[in-house]
């Protein structure tokens, strides 16, 4: 009876994966490959071109504002979001982390939340606290932005914080025994240290909310606040030309070129690491 040597992956289990990774991927790669239709089916493949990208003089991507408009408030709810929550999350976090008292860890549960609250419950709560009790706070682009800051911060402190209880405080500790006071040692020694973290927290809030379709919906005002899954969502099961799966395309693109650079980006920190104590040593001594 034959058995695997050890270390060797099982064929079986092997197999099992790929088919399951081809299955998820396959209704995906339909879309894209329609989206490159040269005529009006969404059910057939033509010969490809870029007609629904920006070739079309009307109804493509790049010339279509119904199209354009989502996508723009896409991007720029997700930068927003990714610019004013990181650094909140990250500064709540180090607080966190070095917050010793009996509300600490009631606090560190509370941070938990929203990770644990359905979104649609999430999307109903904000709604009617904006609608009911801040109701001065403009509807539409600003609640969403709020909105999309409230259910991400969590992701930012839960990262950091990973992080921050890696690298322990002996590194802070040793720049302040070095003359450095707390501003400089956490200028010089921790933000550095925290540089992964905090470049993973960017991509994983920038994909987060990009893709938000929940939350986005339940504090849309109109077309004017419409993201792309509100467009998909509301325009998929209408008559409909392949520019929205060329719209779905870009989208995915944007998304996993976030998800990628994040993950390429972490590769190369933990290849550096191994020198990361000597960069970290020379910042303590500089200060000193």
């Amino acid at each position: 009876m034959s058995r695997n040597r050890p270390g060797q992956p099982a064929r079986g289990l092997a197999l099992v994966t790929w088919l399951y990774v081809l299955w998820s991927l396959l209704p995906v790669l339909i879309a894209i490959r329609i989206s490159f239709n040269s005529g009006k089916s969404r059910s057939t493949f033509q010969s490809p071109s870029w007609r629904w990208y920006f070739t079309d003089p009307l109804q493509s991507v790049w010339h279509d504002d119904s199209l354009r408009q989502p996508l723009r408030n896409s991007l720029k709810l997700a930068a927003l979001t990714m610019l004013i929550t990181v650094p909140i999350g990250v500064a709540m976090a180090i607080g966190l982390q070095r917050w010793r008292g009996k509300l600490s860890k009631a606090s560190n549960g509370l941070m938990l939340f929203p990770l644990v609250t359905p979104e649609i419950v999430m999307g109903v709560a904000l709604f009617l606290v904006f609608t009911q009790v801040y109701t001065s706070v403009p509807r539409g682009f600003t609640t969403q932005l709020l909105g999309h800051i409230t259910f991400s911060i969590s992701y930012v402190v839960v990262i950091v914080r990973g992080r921050l209880a890696a690298i322990g405080p002996q590194y802070e500790e040793a720049a302040r025994d070095l003359g450095a006071n707390r501003m400089q040692a956490m200028r010089l020694v921790l933000l550095p240290l925290l540089g992964p973290a905090i470049f993973a927290s960017l991509m994983v809030v920038f994909a987060g909310s990009i893709d938000d379709f929940v939350i986005s919906s339940f504090l849309s005002t109109g077309a004017s606040s419409e993201t792309v899954p509100m467009k998909i969502y509301s325009s998929g099961r209408a008559t409909a030309t392949p520019a929205l799966n060329a719209l779905a395309t870009i989208m995915l693109v944007f998304t996993l070129a976030a998800v990628g650079l994040a993950a390429l980006v972490m590769r190369r920190m933990r290849m550096r690491q191994g020198g990361g104590d000597d960069v970290q040593l020379g910042n303590m001594a500089a200060v000193g």
